[in-house]
């Protein structure tokens, strides 16, 4: 059986793949086919090219082991691996750096290894169980210079009630954070595992938005919860410094009846 660390090498070189492939439509986007899924929700020719060749690839490497892919659908088993081909399209497709490629391994409803890359900076962030962050196969320490800027990401996905975001936006800022939204869940997660941000909090999101940026975070040695909104089994987020959980708590009390990175 293949160890942790042999399957992390082997899906981080998977993605290495993919991100080629992702550079390529990037750029070239002005002539790749797009469609609208919903409101300010695209899917562009690069996303099903891409999740199609990490498909192939996995099957390759892992045969018989369950895929999920944000655009080619598939099934959430106790095992699986989870796609998130593009996420930032719409950054993708405005030209912006800020949009990756995330890959994670799902156990038992909990994320167990995640890599996720951003192509155009040439980074391959990845992490299992024990690990350590890793950039580009090598360990990175998580580096928090200025600690007295206090930033952090608040995911605001196009479906999530804009009121309770809104509120949760100026309790944050009220206690002291400058809140960022940069509209890619995985590269949010990237830049708290790093120390760039103080962490990520995200009221709706998807798991395979999160499966790969979650490692990171928590391989950094952030606070990650991870639940689900009543019986809508919609997922929630919340990776961060122990100071901005704390504050987090007060704000949006459901991150306080978690232990952390456990699956409600």
């Amino acid at each position: 059986m293949d160890t942790m660390n042999q399957r992390l090498e082997r899906a981080a070189g998977i993605i290495e793949e993919a991100m080629g492939l992702a550079l390529r439509f990037f750029e070239a986007r002005g002539s790749i086919a797009t469609r609208t899924k919903g409101f300010q929700d695209f899917v562009s020719e690069a996303d099903t090219a891409v999740e199609r060749l990490v498909r192939d690839r996995l099957a390759a490497a892992f045969p018989g082991e369950t895929v999920l892919g944000e655009e080619m659908g598939g099934i959430a088993d106790d095992a699986y691996w989870i796609i998130d081909p593009i996420d930032g399209t719409a950054n993708f497709l405005r030209g912006s750096p800020l949009w990756g490629i995330s890959l994670g391994f799902v156990r038992n409803g909990v994320p167990e290894i995640g890599v996720v890359a951003m192509p155009v900076f040439q980074e391959i962030y990845s992490a299992a169980e024990g690990t350590g962050l890793l950039l580009n196969g090598k360990p990175l320490a998580r580096d928090v210079p200025f600690k007295e800027v206090q930033v952090m990401s608040l995911g605001d996905s196009a479906s999530a009630d804009a009121a309770e975001v809104a509120a949760l936006n100026v309790g944050l800022r009220h206690a002291g954070w400058v809140v960022e939204s940069i509209r890619s869940t995985s590269i949010s997660l990237v830049f708290a595992a790093r120390g760039i941000f103080d962490g990520h909090l995200q009221k709706l999101t998807t798991m395979w938005d999160i499966a790969g940026g979650v490692v990171l975070a928590r391989e950094a040695g952030l606070d990650v919860r991870i639940g689900t909104r009543g019986e809508t089994g919609i997922p929630w987020v919340a990776a961060a410094t122990p100071e901005l959980m704390a504050v987090t708590e007060t704000l949006w009390p459901e991150i306080a009846e978690l232990v952390p990175a456990e699956l409600a």
